[in-house]
């Protein structure tokens, strides 16, 4: 069985910024926590439209 979402970028510690990618729809999500506050939403271009990878 495959994971359904992948990290491909991760950047800090504490204050952490994650790009995921969902393996089924391609869309990329941009994952933010800093302490015990987070969230997740999906990363949009310069149009408002999702980003979505190739060949997922």
């Amino acid at each position: 069985m495959t994971e359904r979402f992948i990290k491909t970028y991760s950047q800090g510690c504490i204050d952490v910024i994650e790009i995921w990618v969902d393996t089924v729809t391609g869309v990329n999500y941009v994952f933010h926590r800093n302490g015990n506050a987070a969230g997740f939403t999906p990363l949009l271009n310069k149009d408002g439209r999702p980003v979505v990878s190739q060949g997922t």
